[in-house]
């Protein structure tokens, strides 16, 4: 019976190395990924009464849209 092996402590990926290297080339990017997050994902709270708003006005959809009642 084979005995099965735990990685290395010291056993670092390509992955790993590939991102260690971009951000020690391109700290920017860190900022650049939170700034991007922040234009997208995080929303301030009247942005979400607005869409909680917009959500409570909302009609729901059928099931199937293309079928004729």
């Amino acid at each position: 019976m084979a005995a099965m092996f735990l990685p290395s402590r010291h056993y670092e990926s390509e992955y790993t190395k590939f991102i260690r290297e971009l951000l020690a080339k391109k700290p920017q990017l860190v900022a650049e990924q939170k700034e991007g997050r922040a234009i997208w994902w995080d929303k301030r709270p009247q942005d979400l009464d607005l869409r909680r708003n917009m959500d409570e006005g909302s009609v729901p959809q059928a099931p199937y849209v293309y079928q004729n009642e």
